[in-house]
């Protein structure tokens, strides 16, 4: 697993680096501004109206293909996997037609804020946008079809094309049109199916038109993922109010909190994603095997990863919001206001990271184990939680507040999950968690000291932007040290692997 998860985090940091590269072609061209919020709208909301649907199904698909590939074979479990595309493909249709006729109640209910050419604009963009949900729901399917298949890479891969395409669309809406923006967004979708399908078809998949919405495996599925489905759109609601509070905190809230949240979501995706892609289908298996010590030695194996490369970023991100918002976005249309709120909310968003990290592996466990009840009840009373709290802190700290809300509120969910994970599968090591969790803690912290000294000094003589890189680097070596002097078991691994593997370099010359 970790050699997979390695290699799917280097995939994924190339994929990540041009995303990056696509919200700075977004903030060099936009900006904070009403354009780039109405943009982000219209990708919101085909997003949150399908994506509870798409979710639910890539988390229900991989342990029912599991299931009935090892009770039915190969054959049945690819003819259910048709009938769910072909169902999906219905479904989205009648989302589409919806949309298209309740385009601006429905832009309205995403962004409260908006009037004007900023509502008309978001409607436009979103009659557009709207009709890359039907790629949108084959590439959930089809990923979680080569994932079984132990085909990680592709689906690591499919936001190479996709970046590329929004990039160009950026720039050319730039020269042109605007409603390029929303066109290149569908092109960018349709563009990762296209690179799925020839591998789909190598690995024996065969479309054929088979429609049973009676079929026992779907009805088997809904059942097991109509509680992930209340799940996800309680964080899809989460989604809907953080975005309408902010338009109508400031004009350009809306980007702000979406350029800081992509810079957070660059380490879930590096770190978080790749090890989640690789445990999950490996524990889904282990469940249907009854395998529950080797269930348990993975989801051990992937927190205490998570804890040992979120923690020290938390640190970083937090100490160097300002900086790092400079470096990636300061340029171009991106100016003083829209670097402030940028940077608050990186703050307060980072906060939040390793909650949110650990808890997608626990809720992962609960759904490999077919029980989507209890991450249900505690995304509930998390999303209760944050509303509560959006409210009140938004009132006080504008858009820091929404940020803060958010990640007070998935620390508060992981922990609520932890607690119930325990009492289902009984003890898995919380006591060699709570000791790594200190270990990490404590270097992250002299970590954080030392490399703010050096910032402090640095940028009294050099520039920010390399004053920035120097201290950060030196911040990962003092870590890495400590870690080592600590004794964490996972480095001494790592660092034994390496030593193998130069051992036998110079045994070949």
């Amino acid at each position: 697993m970790k050699k997979t998860a390695v290699l799917l985090m280097i995939l994924t940091v190339i994929s990540k680096v041009f995303g990056f590269a696509r919200e700075v072609t977004l903030s060099y061209f936009y900006g904070a501004s009403n354009i780039s919020d109405a943009y982000l709208i219209s990708h919101s909301i085909p997003t949150v109206i399908f994506g509870f649907i798409g979710t639910a199904i890539t988390t229900g698909y991989i342990p029912m293909y599991s299931k009935i590939e090892q009770d039915s074979g190969t054959k049945e479990a690819n003819r259910y996997t048709n009938n769910l595309v072909n169902i999906l493909l219905v479904i989205c249709t009648v989302i589409i037609v919806l949309g298209l006729v309740f385009t601006e109640p429905l832009v309205k209910v995403f962004a409260s804020g908006f009037g004007g050419e900023t509502l008309a604009l978001a409607v436009r963009f979103t009659k557009i946008s709207l009709m890359g949900i039907y790629f949108t729901g084959i590439v959930y399917i089809f990923s979680g079809f080569l994932q079984l298949k132990n085909n990680f890479a592709i689906p690591a891969m499919i936001g190479f094309p996709m970046n590329t395409f929004i990039i160009l669309s950026i720039f050319l809406s730039s020269r042109t049109d605007i409603v390029v923006l929303s066109i290149g967004s569908v092109i960018a979708t349709t563009s990762q199916f296209i690179l799925m399908t020839p591998f789909i078809y190598k690995k024996g998949y065969r479309h054929s038109f088979i429609l049973n919405i009676k079929d026992e495996n779907i009805i088997k599925m809904v059942r097991i993922v109509l509680p992930a489905i209340i799940g996800v759109s309680v964080s899809d609601i989460n989604i809907l109010v953080d975005k309408t509070l902010a338009s109508r905190i400031a004009e350009g809230g809306i980007s702000a909190l979406n350029y800081a949240n992509k810079l957070t979501g660059f380490v879930q995706g590096i770190f978080v994603v790749s090890i989640l892609t690789v445990l999950y289908p490996v524990i889904s298996r282990m469940a249907a095997e009854n395998d529950i010590d080797g269930l348990k030695k993975s989801v051990l194996e992937a927190i205490s990863s998570i804890n040992l490369l979120v923690i020290p970023i938390t640190f970083g991100a937090m100490i160097f919001s300002e900086p790092v918002v400079k470096l990636v976005y300061g340029r171009g249309a991106f100016d003083a206001q829209a670097r402030s709120m940028t940077s608050v909310a990186l703050f307060f968003y980072s906060i939040g990271m390793i909650g949110t990290g650990l808890r997608d592996v626990i809720s992962r466990a609960f759904y490999s184990l077919q029980d989507t009840k209890t991450p249900v009840i505690n995304a509930a009373i998390s999303m209760v939680i944050n509303i509560v709290l959006n409210l009140i802190l938004s009132y006080f700290m504008g858009i820091g507040g929404l940020a803060l809300a958010t990640s007070i509120s998935a620390i508060f969910c992981t922990v609520l999950l932890f607690i119930s994970l325990r009492k289902k599968i009984g003890p898995f090591g919380m006591r060699g968690i709570a000791t790594l969790f200190a270990k990490i803690l404590a270097a992250s912290v002299a970590m954080s000291v030392i490399a703010w000294l050096c910032y402090w000094v640095l940028s009294n003589n050099f520039s920010v932007n390399l004053s920035l890189v120097v201290s950060i680097a030196t911040g990962a070596m003092v870590y890495f040290a400590m870690i080592f002097l600590l004794k964490v078991k996972e480095v001494e691994v790592i660092i034994s692997a390496l030593k193998k593997k130069m051992g036998k370099i110079v045994e070949g010359h």
